[in-house]
């Protein structure tokens, strides 16, 4: 697993659709983000109000950061060949607090349980890639206190890591307010510490989940 992974875990910062055809069978997956049941069991009809012509409206949804509530639906499919594969995809991808809704129309010509399984999974794939996506991350909001002299080598620091401060206050030293991943504080702390001769004051003062955008 790659380093800080385990301290985090996807989420969809905004839905998307996508559609796939098979054999004239035509699968529209939408996604949304969901932090509950309630709102998760609320969008799965909104869906099926919106397609209520449909031959089936089938849904997967992952609740909680660690995945703790799964639900899905074949919605009258062969058991096994919608719901569940919906569902391995939002799990294997890690994303978390998210809902999909795969919608189908009937193209005439019959699939197959293979054929379901390979058309829901796709369909929920290219719903995907029209999502955008973060990593919510573990860490802490933290402090770097610092003279002007070592301002310039603090911010490289940080750039070289690919992190920016939220604030700064310019007064009799510089006060940098900055988000910092948990596996990373110890780490440069120790940086700013050796480049700045013990000079700078860098001190993790909330513990904290925070977004990272992701290209998917």
């Amino acid at each position: 697993m790659e380093k800080g992974r385990e301290n985090s875990y996807r989420v969809l910062l905004a839905g998307g659709e996508g559609e796939y055809v098979e054999k004239k069978s035509r699968f529209i997956a939408t996604l949304r983000e969901c932090g509950s049941e309630e709102e998760a069991a609320g969008f799965v009809e909104e869906m099926r109000k919106k397609y209520w012509d449909a031959r089936h409206n089938c849904y997967a949804y992952v609740i909680g950061s660690k995945g703790e509530l799964t639900r899905c639906s074949d919605d009258g499919e062969p058991s096994g060949t919608a719901g569940r594969p919906m569902l391995e995809v939002l799990t294997g991808e890690g994303i978390r607090n998210a809902a999909v809704v795969v919608t189908r129309y009937f193209g005439g010509v019959l699939l197959g349980t293979g054929g379901l399984v390979r058309a829901y999974t796709q369909a929920v794939k290219e719903g995907l890639k029209n999502c955008s996506v973060g990593r919510m991350r573990q860490g802490y909001r933290a402090r770097i206190e610092a003279d002007y002299t070592d301002v310039g080598k603090i911010l490289y620091l940080l750039k070289d890591r690919g992190m920016e401060p939220l604030s700064a206050e310019y007064g009799e030293k510089a006060l940098l307010v900055l988000q910092i991943p948990r596996e990373e504080l110890q780490g440069l702390q120790k940086e700013t510490a050796d480049a700045t001769s013990g000079r700078v004051s860098l001190e993790g003062i909330e513990e904290i989940y925070f977004v990272d955008k992701e290209e998917f």
